[in-house]
């Protein structure tokens, strides 16, 4: 399946989430689609978003790990179903959304718990998304500046004169 369509997915059941369980297990799932993305990308993306593609998939994952998803039947990962990422832009567009809304879920859960380990647990997953953010980002920054270069065309050196 396409990474924007599973990105779509994961917004949906995010904003149908009704318990602090479903929550923490969508948000759960938003990283696992951040770390597949990622790595997705570090294989066989442009070779500019390498780099950070890994980044990427290396916060996906400490974002997995910080949450305990309860609610979460193993058979049901999504990012499993992942086959290819399309448009980039787009997907990595979509991405940056869902993990801004995973992190304002995540924050409303920690602000309502009174769990500890579950409030720590919040806390340590809004970080990891944010910092997943912050590296598709980064990515789109990098296909904004590829994007450029290649519509200017050959840059060539006036000081060298004509050729």
């Amino acid at each position: 399946m396409d990474a924007v369509r599973l990105i779509g997915v994961c917004r949906h059941a995010l904003a149908q989430s009704r318990t602090d369980g479903d929550t923490v297990a969508e948000a759960w799932q938003a990283q696992a689609l951040a770390q597949a993305i990622g790595s997705h990308l570090a294989m066989g993306g442009p070779p500019e978003l390498r780099a950070e593609a890994r980044g990427l998939g290396e916060s996906g994952r400490r974002g997995c790990a910080a949450l305990d998803p309860v609610e979460l039947s193993m058979g049901a990962v999504r990012a499993a179903r992942l086959t290819e990422v399309a448009e980039v832009r787009v997907a990595l567009t979509g991405l940056g959304i869902l993990l801004g809304e995973v992190g304002i879920a995540l924050v409303g859960v920690g602000c309502a718990t009174e769990v500890d380990g579950l409030y720590w647990q919040c806390i340590e997953a809004v970080d990891a998304a944010d910092e997943s953010g912050d590296r598709v980002r980064g990515m789109l920054r990098r296909l904004t500046v590829r994007e450029q270069e290649r519509a200017s065309g050959p840059v060539r050196d006036s000081a060298a004169g004509p050729s």
